[in-house]
């Protein structure tokens, strides 16, 4: 490995890292969502800075070619991640339904009220004559 190449890995992970920190810092990331990229980008900055270590757990787990251990691991990484934000997306679409629910029978209650309350104009054509008959008695 170059030293250039050496360098860049570690740039890489650590300007990962301080993305999703920063993220964090500025409310634009959760807690839950950055924990998978804060393993992925520590896992990046181990690797980044001792390479050998990539060889090594590779050659004890049974891969022939420690990148491929680095592919494998960051497919896992994201079917996790699509894991968790899928059933997120599950909780979050049946609270959206449950809500839309609530709205449409609030909305059948208030049309309901708002129809007992209304005079009918039958009702106002009275109220205005017995008004003018009681103005004119006076």
């Amino acid at each position: 490995m170059s030293t250039l190449q050496y360098v860049l890995g570690i740039v890489a992970a650590s300007l990962t890292l301080i993305l999703v920190i920063e993220m964090l810092r500025l409310r634009r990331l959760r807690e839950r969502h950055a924990i998978w990229w804060i393993v992925a980008g520590l896992g990046a900055l181990v690797i980044a800075i001792f390479p050998e270590a990539l060889a090594w757990v590779a050659d004890k787990i049974g891969f022939e070619v420690p990148i491929n251990l680095a592919f494998f691991a960051s497919l896992v990484l994201l079917f996790l991640v699509a894991l968790q934000h899928s059933a997120e997306l599950t909780k979050v679409e049946a609270h959206s339904r449950t809500l839309a629910e609530q709205v449409a029978l609030l909305d059948i209650r208030v049309r309901e009220l708002e129809a007992k309350a209304k005079p009918t104009s039958a009702t106002r054509v009275r109220d205005v004559k017995n008004a003018q008959k009681n103005s004119g008695k006076r």
